[in-house]
C-alpha cells in the first residue's frame, strides 16, 4: 500500500523528490487539487472543509501514511487529517521546527499560513526564547504554478519578500510553503552566505525513518517515480507538463473528483 502526499499543486513534488530520494523503495500517492490551487488566499472554513474530502480519498485508498505536502493545509487543519485519514500522518511544520538551530528565524509562508501562527507556535515549543518573523509571501504560488520563474519580475517580488528578515537579521530562513524549494536558487543569491536555508521536506523524510525504517542504500541524490501514482482534480496535461520540468519526466496523471472519490481516465 501506498504513502499519501498531497498539495494544491506542483509544490508537494518538493516533498516527494525528498522522500524517494530517501526512500528508494516507496511506493506513493501524489494527489494535487489543482481545481482549487492556491489554497493560500482561502478562508480557513474552506481549507478544513478541503482537508475533510482529502483524508476520506485517501482513506478510500487504503494509504499507510498520510505526508503534509502542503504547508497550509498542516496550519489550518491537521487535525482533521490526523482524525479522518485514519493513518499516521507526518507534520511539514514540526519536521521544520525540529530543523531548527538557530535564535533569529524568518519563515516565507502564504497568507493562511502567517495568520495561523502554526510555525511560531511550533518553533516555540523547541525554544520559547527564539525571535520569530513570519513573512507572508502570496505571489510566489501563482507565478510558480504559471511557470513565470525567469522573470525579472519574480526577482524583485522575492527581494521584497526577504526585505524584512534581513532587516531583522534572521540566522535562518525556513521555506514554509512546499513550492518555494523551487525557488531556493533565487533565494540564495538574494539572502547572505551565512543565513542557512530551512527546507521542511529534508526533515519530514527523515521522520519517515521512525514508520518504514532508516534508508537502505547510500543518498546520492537519485530517485525513481516507477511505483508513483500522480492524481489531480483539473488539468491533467497541464500539471504533467509543469511536473516534468521538476521531475526530469513526463508523468502519467490521472483526473480525479475528491467529492465522488472516484477516477476518470
Amino acid at each position: 500500500m501506498p504513502l499519501g502526499l498531497f498539495d494544491s499543486g506542483v509544490g508537494g513534488l518538493t516533498v516527494l523528490k525528498q522522500v524517494l530520494r530517501r526512500h528508494r523503495n516507496s511506493s506513493c500517492l501524489y494527489l494535487a487539487d489543482t481545481a482549487r490551487v492556491p489554497y493560500g488566499n482561502r478562508k480557513p472554513s474552506d481549507i478544513r472543509e478541503i482537508a475533510s474530502e482529502i483524508a476520506q480519498w485517501f482513506r478510500d485508498k487504503e494509504v499507510t501514511t498520510v505526508l503534509m505536502g502542503c504547508n497550509t493545509t498542516n496550519s489550518l487543519a491537521f487535525d482533521i487529517i490526523e482524525r479522518e485519514a485514519g493513518v499516521p500522518v507526518i507534520s511539514l511544520i514540526r519536521s521544520a521546527a525540529s530543523m531548527v538551530t538557530k535564535d533569529r528565524v524568518g519563515v516565507l509562508a502564504t497568507k493562511a499560513t502567517v495568520l495561523s501562527g502554526a510555525y511560531k507556535a511550533q518553533i516555540e515549543l523547541f525554544g520559547s526564547k527564539k525571535i520569530i518573523l513570519e513573512q507572508s509571501c502570496p505571489a510566489f504560488v501563482p507565478m510558480i504554478e504559471n511557470g513565470r520563474l525567469e522573470m525579472s519580475e519574480l526577482r524583485r517580488v522575492a527581494t521584497d519578500y526577504l526585505k524584512p528578515l534581513l532587516e531583522a537579521k534572521v540566522e535562518e530562513v525556513i521555506l514554509g510553503c512546499s513550492h518555494y524549494p523551487l525557488l531556493e536558487p533565487l533565494f540564495r543569491e538574494l539572502l547572505p552566505v551565512g543565513i542557512r536555508i530551512i527546507d521542511p521536506a529534508v526533515g519530514l523524510a527523515r521522520e519517515l525513518d521512525d514508520l518504514i525504517g532508516a534508508p537502505s542504500a547510500t543518498l546520492n541524490g537519485n530517485f525513481s517515480l516507477a511505483s508513483t501514482r500522480f492524481c489531480v482534480t483539473k488539468s491533467p496535461m497541464e500539471f504533467a507538463a509543469r511536473a516534468s520540468d521538476w521531475l526530469g519526466k513526463f508523468p502519467e496523471v490521472e483526473l480525479v473528483s475528491l467529492q465522488q472519490r472516484a477516477c476518470f481516465f
